[in-house]
């Protein structure tokens, strides 16, 4: 493993970490820590031009193991933070012969000097049979992303969209001064960068939880929901467990996670179909969903509109859960309206007045499909009444399995 140090000259603490977590996993297994702290803590521009030297005496290495102890390189998998991540490129490609390296996975690969290179110059997939990477701090930070935003792997993760991770926002900065005084800014900076490297670990060591991430175009479509598909091998496991395969063109998948360990959610798309029936008012409400699964509970939901709900027309949302509340059975749906929704009830009343006894309109929520990321099951629901589909400001309406809504009896 190799990595950028701190200025003190030990070796960071989750280093010792990562290095038992990969024992745990297999006890067959010799993790060799590459320590080239006097080389990496140097100006940035003189580190990035290390990185070509500490990676081709890491290629030198892996030849002399091959020659003396018949160790193959395709049993390697090299596993660089930062900066490491482009030595173990390096590594890659200056091993002498045809064969490659068994694996590499960058931990956040830096940006600065990297991010336009040509793939020679930087990782990319050329540098082993297989290669991941992690992208969790792209986010410009005084004028430069600390990752590398671009693709340079055959999977390229980017947890939350990559750009910052939860628990590390600069709400937390705070916090963080309060603890480290005013190096709090690099601790928050650091906190994003090194979240790759905990992911990693996470997936060492709760086989049980591990994370799907879903191929996607960019991080708005995924918020939609609208990239949960694991059909034709779109979806990938992250981390230490992911499904090995090598592909033409580097392939970008999404996920949310958590602000801590283990950072598994459970994703899920709500699709919506809305009919506003206020003629000419486009309406901006606020939702909250409740779920009830045969395991547990999730209640109090936000959704937000990204765009009005305007006349007869579908709406996709991303949810994710912290549990797995098992199958979905039942979803109660409550426009969380106020006093100043009834004012607007009056004033299109008094536009548009109805005979006392007639409805007033409001919002038609028909049916509501789900798709979950997980088990990649799809089940639709509707309203429990099937008299009064209309919901107003401040009601809740209750929407169960279509399925369920009818006695069997009654069924086609």
């Amino acid at each position: 493993m190799e990595e950028r140090k701190k200025v003190d000259g030990i070796l960071e603490g989750w280093i010792w970490k990562m290095a038992a977590a990969l024992k745990s996993q297999h006890k067959q297994i010799n993790v060799i820590i590459a320590d080239w702290l006097t080389s990496a803590h140097q100006h940035y521009p003189i580190a990035v031009q290390n990185t070509r030297y500490i990676g081709q005496e890491i290629a030198d290495f892996l030849e002399w193991l091959e020659e003396s102890i018949q160790f193959s390189r395709s049993n390697a998998h090299l596993i660089g933070y930062s900066l490491g991540a482009h030595v173990s490129g390096f590594a890659g490609s200056y091993i002498s012969g045809t064969n490659k390296i068994g694996r590499i996975t960058g931990l956040d690969p830096a940006g600065p000097l990297f991010e336009g290179m040509s793939p020679t110059d930087r990782l990319s997939p050329d540098d082993a049979n297989f290669v991941d990477a992690i992208h969790t701090f792209t986010k410009q930070h005084m004028g430069l992303s600390v990752g590398i935003k671009q693709p340079v792997a055959h999977f390229d993760f980017y947890p939350n969209g990559g750009t910052f991770q939860p628990g590390c926002h600069i709400m937390h900065v705070y916090n963080h001064i309060a603890q480290y005084g005013i190096t709090g800014i690099t601790q928050t900076v650091k906190c994003a960068h090194e979240r790759s490297v905990h992911l990693f670990i996470d997936s060492l060591l709760h086989n049980d939880k591990q994370s799907t991430a879903y191929w996607c175009n960019d991080i708005n479509t995924f918020n939609k929901g609208m990239c949960l598909s694991c059909r034709k091998n779109r979806c990938n496991t992250l981390g230490y467990n992911i499904r090995e395969e090598r592909l033409p063109k580097s392939r970008r998948l999404f996920l949310k996670t958590r602000a801590h360990m283990p950072f598994k959610v459970y994703h899920y798309q709500f699709k919506i179909h809305f009919i506003n029936e206020i003629q000419g008012k486009q309406i901006d409400p606020t939702f909250t969903i409740s779920l009830t699964g045969t395991k547990e509970d999730a209640k109090n939901l936000p959704i937000t509109l990204v765009e009005s709900i305007d006349g007869n027309k579908t709406y996709s949302f991303l949810i994710t859960l912290d549990t797995d509340i098992g199958e979905l059975i039942m979803i109660k749906f409550k426009w969380e309206g106020t006093a100043v929704w009834e004012n607007i009830w009056d004033t299109v009343q008094t536009i548009i007045p109805w005979t006392k006894g007639t409805r007033r309109p409001g919002l038609i929520v028909k049916t509501i499909r789900v798709k979950a990321g997980e088990t990649q099951q799809k089940m639709t629901f509707c309203s429990q009444s099937i008299d009064n589909v209309h919901l107003h400001p401040a009601q809740e309406k209750t929407f169960v399995r279509c399925e369920d809504r009818f006695p069997k009896q009654n069924r086609k």
